[in-house]
């Protein structure tokens, strides 16, 4: 059994969101702002690093220095053949790696988990889109561990929000399901069969680069304002704010005071002039319906429900396009789309850290590889060795799809070409990692390995050090406002009450050492994962006194926020 409590994590392109399956249900968790999504936006400015809701209040100010993974408004550099994101941060240019910006969104989401539950969250579910391919499983697990995240497993968005609609349903008998499951910057449409629990995936196809943020970017008016990155994403923001409007009133405008060289921009925009703009985007979600549809053998009529998830679903048109590609047949709307995805994974880490509640205990999920695999085998002389090419993708030769790892076999007998019988073996793990086995069927001889695709990735070295920079030096600006913030209520307090009874006092010390030690308890534990020195000298905060003398409070003695 797990210890502590396992949340899921579903980072979008745009937004994220956390939940928890505690006292038999799905909590989805608000953030300090109280909304349920977290924009997934990072910025850096002169003084601090921002993250999620007060970032894209400020990102029509800072564009060049919020990454948001869409748009690209910063400068991307070449460190020995991998890419890094530049910015300007505290007056100095700074580079990080591209896993190390959702890391930095996982670990505001997680402490927005671990404020909620009120202890500190190690164990996550993550989600992921269908579609990714095994580089981008990859560097998903990357950007996790740099958090100081253990994930127990990685499963398809597609999936976690089957989950949460069969729970919703309670479905028994066998349906096939069809998931529409189009978000800001992804869109995946699995189909599953699911029966009493069991979720089998038939097939899934998507595009990892069409979303909300596209339909956002084909606005235009008469000049050219690209290069100018403020007004770019100011006109951005305010146009994601009028497709909202749209998504349920026929008319909205947008009104920007000098957007460009000294120009006042004004529009109203008709909900019929969206659809124009986006029209080839809208009908373009007809064709990975059709190749699952193709991949699994199914008619569409065969369908039983069609499942919504992801906010860009919420626009009238892809509703309409879709139900009417569908035959007529109603949609499902059951569940809030932005947060289905959440809800179904919160059940898997439910599963996973060992919760015994009924909801939770029948359900067992059957994946799918969501691109095909393939090889390419040689043996070669006089060596007598076989050499096998792994790829990834759906092009008809593996020169043109994705190389993920060689496997070599040595030893096998000299025979005549054609000859020698190599049986190669994939097996692909519950969170989507390759393993591939090769035999030579004459005499038994194997070799395994398991695709790590390091090439242009993180090494563990690399990681490693992320996570002690991450921590190196002081507590985050966030967390030492915390304690600050915790200390002078409680000096406040006990200049003005120096006569109340002792359990009072030992009340005060008991809720300034909740939140101070579940601070520490973050950062040692990250420090003792990288069995490094990480900290040093910079928790400066003696906060542990044994108990609080009748007399008098030394409480007031031992606290020195000055030394943070």
């Amino acid at each position: 059994m797990l210890k502590g409590t396992a949340v899921d994590i579903d980072i979008g392109t745009t937004y994220s969101c956390v939940g928890v399956f505690q006292h038999g249900k799905v909590e989805i968790i608000a953030n300090d702002q109280g909304n349920r999504t977290t924009p997934s936006y990072v910025a850096f400015t002169d003084t601090e690093r921002l993250i999620g809701d007060a970032t894209k209040n400020q990102v029509a100010m800072n564009p060049t220095n919020t990454p948001d993974v869409k748009y690209w408004p910063f400068m991307v550099v070449n460190d020995a053949g991998r890419p890094k994101v530049q910015v300007e941060y505290k007056g100095e240019t700074k580079s990080f790696y591209p896993e190390e910006v959702p890391s930095m969104v996982l670990t505001k989401i997680k402490e927005i988990a671990e404020a909620y539950l009120g202890n500190t969250v190690t164990n996550a579910v993550v989600t992921v889109p269908a579609y990714f391919n095994d580089p981008q499983h990859q560097a998903t697990k990357y950007a996790r561990t740099i958090a100081g995240l253990n994930v127990l497993r990685i499963i398809s968005e597609p999936t976690a929000a089957a989950t949460a609609y069969s729970l919703d349903k309670k479905v028994g008998a066998e349906r096939k399901v069809l998931t529409f499951d189009l978000r800001g910057g992804t869109f995946d449409v699995p189909i599953l069969t699911i029966e009493d629990g069991i979720f089998e995936v038939k097939s899934t196809a998507g595009d990892t680069h069409l979303g909300g943020e596209d339909f956002d970017n084909r606005i235009k008016h008469k000049k050219d304002i690209s290069e100018n990155k403020r007004a770019v994403r100011c006109l951005h923001t305010a146009y994601e704010h009028a497709k909202r409007t749209l998504s349920s009133s026929i008319q909205a405008s947008i009104g920007i005071d000098s957007l460009y060289e000294g120009i006042n921009f004004y529009m109203s925009s008709a909900c019929a002039r969206f659809e124009e703009l986006n029209a080839d985007l809208f009908h373009s979600t007809l064709d990975p319906i059709e190749k699952a549809l193709q991949d699994a053998k199914l008619d569409k009529s065969k369908i039983h429900d069609i499942v919504l998830f992801g906010g860009s679903t919420h626009i009238p048109k892809i509703q309409k396009l879709l139900q009417d590609f569908i035959n007529g047949k109603e949609l499902n709307k059951s569940i809030n789309p932005d947060e289905a995805l959440a809800y179904g994974a919160a059940v898997q880490a439910a599963i996973l850290s060992g919760d015994k509640s009924e909801n939770v205990q029948e359900l067992l999920l059957l994946d799918v590889s969501p691109l095909s695999l393939g090889i390419e085998t040689a043996v070669w002389q006089p060596a007598w060795c076989a050499y096998s090419q792994v790829c990834e993708g759906e092009r008809a030769t593996t020169k043109d799809n994705n190389l993920l790892g060689k496997c070599e076999l040595t030893g096998i007998p000299p025979a005549p070409c054609g000859v020698p019988q190599i049986e190669v073996t994939f097996d692909i793990d519950a969170n989507g990692i390759l393993n591939v086995s090769s035999v030579d069927k004459s005499t038994g001889k194997e070799n395994k390995i398991t695709i790590t695709n390091d090439k242009g990735h993180l090494s563990k070295e690399d990681i490693e050090c992320m996570v002690q920079e991450k921590l190196q030096g002081k507590i985050n600006d966030e967390d030492k406002q915390k304690i600050l913030a915790k200390c002078n209520k409680t000096i406040n307090w006990l200049d003005k009450n120096q006569t109340v009874e002792k359990e009072e006092f030992e009340h005060q010390q008991e809720e300034l050492e909740k939140v101070c030690n579940s601070i520490i308890t973050k950062y040692t534990r990250v420090q003792e994962a990288c069995q490094e020195e990480c900290l040093g000298d910079s928790l400066m905060v003696e906060l542990l006194p044994l108990m609080v003398l009748p007399q008098g409070p030394p409480l007031k003695r031992l606290i020195k926020p000055t030394q943070l």
